[in-house]
């Protein structure tokens, strides 16, 4: 989550943040992006070496403003975890190690060829995964590379989900989602609206469970009080045979 991020010092540091293109294609790359983004950073939390991020301009080339790439999600080990304008690899010390790519029509053909190479050849990104939310353009429409060798290897499915050994995740696909997968678990990451749903009926059922306890005092109360009332009955009946009895037994003296 976003808030999990404190800011840098310098918040301006001389190189272009947008290059005034939308931030995805469709809704479903908007959302999906977004999505992962906060899921892994949720996720890394606890990591303050570790940085998460989407969309921002990484670049490559001291000095020269027109080398870089807009990788969808990456992260990166071993550098500070703040939010930045922008990603200098030359300062940070390292580039991306791992990054995912929501593919569409207009970015399919830039994602399995000028970014392919330069993750590959130039940034030496560890890992390289490919989705196609729409399944429309991309065949098959989840893909994903590691570095062996210098060069680019498919990686091999494990009951279909691709995993990550940068994320320590497996990457798997439900509809037009992309879920990670924890394997020591064997559940899914949620994301921060599961966790704020599981959150708000964990509220919901303690609050139930709050309210029948509630309700089996107020039980105990009525319950007592009755028993109270019987027993005070039964002694006004019990002092009143006492009565009846010993006037008897005047009457008969």
């Amino acid at each position: 989550m976003i808030q999990n991020l404190a800011y840098a010092p310098v918040t301006d540091n001389g190189y272009p943040t947008s290059d005034g293109r939308p931030v995805a294609e469709t809704d479903w790359h908007v959302d999906l992006l977004l999505t992962l983004v906060a899921t892994l950073r949720s996720w890394f939390a606890d990591r303050p070496d570790y940085y998460v991020a989407g969309n921002n301009f990484v670049f490559y080339e001291p000095g020269d403003k027109r080398r870089h790439v807009s990788p969808d999600v990456y992260m990166v080990r071993g550098v500070p975890n703040y939010l930045r304008p922008n990603f200098l690899i030359w300062e940070e010390g390292k580039g991306p190690e791992v990054v995912i790519e929501l593919t569409s029509k207009t970015t399919r053909n830039e994602d399995l060829k000028k970014k392919f190479l330069l993750y590959q050849n130039v940034l030496r990104v560890q890992e390289y995964f490919l989705f196609d939310p729409r399944e429309d353009y991309l065949d098959p429409s989840m893909q994903g590379y590691r570095l062996t060798g210098g060069e680019y290897r498919p990686i091999r499915p494990i009951r279909g989900r691709l995993p990550s050994k940068v994320f320590g995740l497996h990457l798997e696909r439900d509809g037009e989602k992309l879920r990670l997968w924890d394997p020591v678990t064997a559940k899914w990451i949620p994301t921060d609206r599961e966790r704020a749903d599981s959150a708000e009926a964990r509220a919901d059922s303690a609050e139930e469970r709050a309210d029948a306890a509630e309700d089996l005092v107020e039980a105990e109360r009525r319950r007592a009080e009755t028993e109270r009332l019987r027993a005070e009955a039964a002694e006004r009946e019990l002092e009143r045979l006492r009565r009846e009895l010993a006037q008897r037994r005047g009457d008969t003296m």
